[in-house]
């Protein structure tokens, strides 16, 4: 992922009503709780899996240690007063991620 280049365009055609700067403070809380730079959050899409991100990230754990979920989850929680554990399957996309934090801030969700 890191050698993707910006992905920017992607987030702003999926979700024409949210702010670059909602895209960009949701990005910061998601690579936070995934120990990444924040110069990488950039490089993800919303269609990417959550899921699949925690494998990629750590590509020796069969079974997710849940680490970087439970920090996510906090951070959700605390930002936006999302809970994960109500919404979490294991296809959740960062875009169907970002549509329910755009949603519990009371703003147009549109993906």
């Amino acid at each position: 992922m890191r050698y993707r280049p910006s992905q920017g365009r992607a987030w702003r055609s999926t979700f024409p009503a949210a702010s670059r700067k909602d895209i960009r403070d949701f990005l910061s809380v998601f690579v936070s709780a995934f120990s990444c730079r924040d110069s990488e959050k950039q490089h993800f899409r919303p269609d990417d899996e959550v899921l699949g991100i925690y494998r990629a990230v750590n590509p020796t754990r069969r079974v997710p240690d849940a680490g970087e979920l439970e920090t996510l989850a906090r951070a959700l929680r605390d930002k936006y007063g999302l809970m994960l554990d109500e919404i979490w399957h294991e296809g959740l996309t960062l875009g169907g991620l970002f549509q329910r934090v755009q949603q519990a801030r009371g703003k147009p969700a549109t993906a």
